[in-house]
């Protein structure tokens, strides 16, 4: 796109990435975020949703001269609306306008508008160009989320934002789809008209299709066993307006993306390649994607199989646990089809807050396995400190209340440790899965040939914790495994 000159107030087509463009606005920006470096650049926001960004001047084109344009080669149902929100705002604009000419001074007289300073380039303040009657953004209760990452001083609290997707292109060509607030009070997430599928209603799938739900999807549902509630979840949610599916087969056969959310490697393999299963339903176009997280060569042979039926593949685990699932906070990485990520972009912002996509499948299972594997380390290391201090006379209460006031303070280790005080092991997040990403985590540092001594050695305590019968209970419960 050709740079072009613009000022406050323009209206504007702005493009993002590989995304299409996209009509707004250019206003001033929060007076304590930067201006990126090294990037001549507008600050954008856009009509139809809440984002905002900073936009390169030759990514922008001016809104009327290009309106036929864009129109013709867009025609997306936001995207339409995003353009009646632009139409709407010109006749509200203009009818101001039309109100004040009849107001001038005590003699009759038309007062001038005062001409917006045109907006240079390089310009670095650009608070001082704001329009006075324009309401500052950093009022916006929606903005503030999108600012953390990007203001010299954090915003002194965090306000609920809408469901809107935000896309950053990085150096890395890594992409990011944020979101938050999953209750979308203003219902501003529009669910795909797509029909949806999930296999799978554990601590994790359970909380993702009552977000999909919620969101407006057409979701099929079907689970693997009717042990621990299965059938209760599947009757709660066909309640809810979930429609029900015999087989994984059938699901998939009758949905355009299936998603999957399951215990281990052995079990995303059998509801792909058992009996009655996924690879019977896929044909071409259907999508499929893995949300276990499993060992990436399980990924690698599940994304065969469904490519070589002319299936579309995605893996897509999530970093959370039962009570972020419930709230629509989890954060999910991708990896594989990147236009199925695309689809899929209205169910992750109804199930997380942000999602990444990491590039070919296999991606995001190593990543997935290392965050895992950091976070049951320092889980198992964290109930060491509790015992340790017990065992030395100190006060337990005491080591978390110093804990928490210190820089690894946190709502994690803040709950986790009032559960064990507590004795409160409902599971959150199994153990025993826990432990199975450990293992998977040291298997695949073997074969890289790269040491991980700290998450073997937190991997035995689990496995003992195991052997005292805390399986199914949370992970804090591998507490048990030093007082035994």
């Amino acid at each position: 796109m050709a740079t072009v000159h613009l000022r406050i107030g323009d209206l504007v087509w702005g493009k993002l990435g590989r995304y299409p463009p996209w009509p707004g606005k250019i206003v001033s920006p929060p007076k304590d975020l930067k201006k990126p470096r090294g990037k001549k650049c507008h600050f954008v926001k856009f009509f139809g949703t809440e984002d905002h960004a900073w936009i390169k001047v030759e990514q922008l084109k001016p809104y009327h001269a290009h309106k036929e344009e864009m129109i013709k080669i867009n025609k997306g149902k936001r995207f339409q609306q995003a353009v009646d929100a632009v139409e709407d705002f010109l006749k509200k604009l203009k009818g101001k306008e039309q109100n004040s000419e009849g107001k001038g001074d005590s003699k009759g007289k038309k007062t001038p508008k005062k001409p917006l300073k045109i907006l240079d380039e390089d310009d670095e303040d650009l608070s001082a160009l704001r329009d006075p009657s324009e309401k500052p953004v950093k009022d916006d209760p929606h903005f503030h989320h999108f600012l953390l990452s990007q203001s010299e001083k954090p915003a002194s609290s965090m306000e609920p934002i809408s469901k809107r997707l935000k896309i950053i292109e990085e150096d890395t060509a890594s992409t990011s789809i944020q979101a938050a607030d999953s209750t979308a009070i203003n219902g501003s997430v529009t669910p795909t008209d797509k029909r949806i599928g999930f296999l799978g209603l554990g601590l994790m799938g359970s909380g993702i299709v009552s977000n999909l739900l919620k969101m407006g999807h057409v979701v099929t549902v079907w689970n693997r066993t009717a042990e621990k509630g299965g059938a209760f979840q599947c009757d709660l949610f066909i309640q809810e307006g979930a429609r029900l599916g015999r087989t994984p087969a059938e699901v998939a056969s009758m949905c355009d993306i299936t998603f999957s959310c399951v215990s281990d490697p052995k079990a995303a393999r059998d509801l792909v390649l058992g009996p009655s299963g996924v690879l019977q339903g896929i044909r071409p176009g259907k999508c499929y994607v893995e949300m276990s997280t499993v060992d990436p060569e399980t990924i690698t042979e599940l994304s065969q199989v469904i490519t070589s039926r002319g299936g579309r593949f995605l893996e897509a685990p999530v970093a959370g646990s039962q009570q972020l699932s419930n709230d629509g906070m989890l954060v999910i990485l991708a990896a594989g089809d990147r236009t199925v990520y695309e689809d899929c972009s209205s169910c992750f912002q109804a199930m997380g807050k942000t999602s990444f996509f990491l590039g070919e499948a296999g991606n995001a299972a190593r990543m997935m396995l290392i965050l895992n594997m950091v976070q049951g380390s320092f889980m198992a290391t964290i109930a060491e400190g509790l015992t340790l201090a017990q065992a030395t006379g100190q006060s337990q209460q005491t080591f978390l209340d110093i804990l928490c006031q210190g820089q690894m303070a946190s709502t994690f280790v803040d709950q986790k440790c009032q559960n064990i005080l507590q004795g409160n092991f409902k599971p959150d997040y199994y153990l025993k899965h826990i432990q199975k990403d450990l293992r998977l985590a040291i298997s695949m540092g073997d074969m890289a040939n790269h040491p991980t001594p700290m998450a073997a050695a937190a991997n035995e305590v689990y496995k003992r914790a195991k052997a005292l019968d805390q399986s199914d209970n949370d992970i804090s419960a591998v507490y048990r495994a030093y007082i035994h």
